[in-house]
């Protein structure tokens, strides 16, 4: 199945008069990539028959794309406009727009380190310092969401500097698969990725047991792997919390400690000037 050469955008259609619309034949189907399978396009219409917009299931139908592809090809691009009525320029807007959604084949394991200014502060920057060189090489340190090793193989991993990664009481953090490994240290995280890299998959601080990229972005679409053999309830369970982010709760309830009741009437607002 070939797919139309150049910018996608140039095989749009013409715009059309409601009277030429009317008595025009009904448009070909536009070709699409065979690497959405028959699984694919199922689990496709389940996710848009969830809304009643259709255009509303663009985020989970981009993750599930990303399951397949392991990045939002153009391809991919085509495939959710299509899918969804949209154009190729709608749904590429989205999906640079959200960080998630890779634009360039990614690893079997994404690895986001903290950089934002708690986890700078307390070593963010030099763990993301020390992997680039380490995934790399201190000629040629590894960029921004580029992989080391072949994307998708067995132990190759996507590094990227993430901003706020909610976790400023466990700094400095960094995410596998958007799994937390909190207080980290620069060998602590060079040690995490040479397992990730040797094929093992470490437990996180907190959240699931480790996969891989692929399984979780079908996750996030909607979708557990009918082929793995473990129970998928059991595997995505897992703690959430750690004790650093609770300690304020429980130290109210160990003291008695309340928030005010809400009052009776909202307080009275100071009166705006006139205008004039």
């Amino acid at each position: 199945m070939t797919l139309p050469e150049g910018n996608p955008e140039a095989n749009a259609p013409a715009h059309v008069t409601p009277v030429e619309r009317e008595f025009a034949a009904p448009p070909e189907p536009s070709p699409v990539s065979p690497v959405f399978d028959e699984l694919t396009r199922a689990r496709t219409k389940e996710i848009i028959s969830l809304y009643p917009q259709s255009r509303s299931a663009l985020l989970p139908l981009l993750h599930l794309v990303q399951s397949v592809e392991g990045h939002v090809s153009q391809n991919g691009i085509r495939y959710c406009a299509e899918a969804l009525g949209l154009s190729t320029a709608e749904v590429s807007a989205v999906a640079t727009f959200y960080t998630m959604y890779k634009r360039s084949p990614c690893g079997e394991h994404l690895v986001s380190v903290c950089t934002n200014t708690l986890c700078a502060a307390l070593g963010g920057d030099d763990i993301y310092a020390r992997l680039r060189t380490h995934l790399g090489s201190a000629d040629r340190p590894l960029g921004h969401e580029e992989t080391a090793g072949e994307p998708g193989t067995t132990g190759s991993i996507t590094l990227e500097h993430a901003e706020c990664l909610a976790a400023c009481d466990l700094a400095p953090v960094l995410q596998v698969n958007y799994e937390y490994f909190d207080n980290q240290t620069v060998d602590s995280a060079v040690e995490l990725v040479d397992a990730l890299r040797s094929g093992e998959r470490p437990q996180p601080t907190r959240g699931a047991p480790l996969t891989d990229l692929r399984t979780v972005e079908l996750e996030l679409a909607g979708f557990t792997d009918e082929a793995a053999p473990v129970d998928e309830t059991a595997r995505v369970e897992g703690p959430s919390s750690a004790i650093e982010s609770v300690r304020g709760a429980r130290l109210a309830e160990e003291n008695g400690w309340t928030a005010p009741a809400m009052p009776a009437l909202p307080p009275v607002m100071p009166a705006l000037p006139e205008k004039k």
